[in-house]
């Protein structure tokens, strides 16, 4: 029996996704899902993964970076663009901060590097799917609001001064945590435990990564909100 059952909000298998051309990686990814009891489909190229999320709505998926058509990152591009928003979980060959770096800023809410740990893998999707259940799970309040930012946590939608902001399930589930703790310096351990929620230690770079990307989308052109408190952490306030 799996350790850990996860669930889609209406009590269903929660929907896995896993394309990679190597049959040998898909089968064995797919296998570990299924033993944790997750509906899987698999794909082994971009086109059949696009046919395939359109008619399963997979809620997390897999990508493999080395497509035989296009690569991972140009299908996310594709499936963001049709409005898809379930987190995507990268598999790269390569151990370099410009491919990780690159994966991350398309769109992507995480990556594994191959070999990889299946233990890992698995604890990494498990993190992805309870965060994203988290934001669907209805609030009586959705509306969280600090100075002119907003984030509507039943749509989704964060907007600054009325300006909308398109931002992944990872940057919206850091911008929550900073959101709800308005004023209050949290430290780069507090984030990992709270917004990647991993089975194993974290690495604090990435929680530095992220907030780089959020300061580009929420504070480009505009009065800083998101501040480093140095040696200490990071805090989000109204901008003065």
């Amino acid at each position: 029996m799996a350790a850990e059952t996860l669930t889609r909000q209406d009590g269903t298998m929660v929907r896995a996704l896993v394309v990679d051309d190597e049959e040998s990686i898909t089968q064995l990814i797919a296998m570990a899902l299924r033993y944790e009891g997750w509906d899987v489909r698999s794909a082994a190229s971009g086109e059949e993964a696009l046919k395939v999320i359109a008619e399963f709505q997979p809620d997390v998926a897999v990508f493999d970076i080395m497509l035989p058509d296009f690569d991972g990152m140009q299908l996310l591009s594709r499936v963001r663009g049709q409005g898809e928003i379930f987190p995507v979980l990268f598999l790269t060959a390569l151990d370099s901060v410009e491919e990780r770096v690159a994966g991350l800023t398309a769109g992507g809410d995480d990556y594994v590097v191959k070999p990889f740990s299946l233990e890992e893998l698995l604890a990494r999707l498990r993190g992805l799917v309870r965060r994203s259940q988290l934001r669907l799970a209805s609030q009586p309040n959705p509306i969280l609001r600090v100075g002119d930012l907003e984030l509507n946590e039943d749509s989704y939608e964060v907007s600054r001064g009325g300006e909308l902001i398109q931002l992944t399930n990872t940057e919206f589930e850091l911008l929550r945590y900073l959101m709800r703790n308005s004023g209050r310096v949290l430290s780069k351990a507090q984030i990992l435990d709270r917004v990647w929620s991993y089975d194993f230690d974290g690495k604090p770079t990435v929680v530095e990564l992220y907030i780089s990307y959020l300061r580009r989308k929420i504070d480009a052109g505009r009065p800083a909100m998101i501040h480093t408190v140095r040696g200490a952490g990071y805090m989000l306030k109204p901008a003065e």
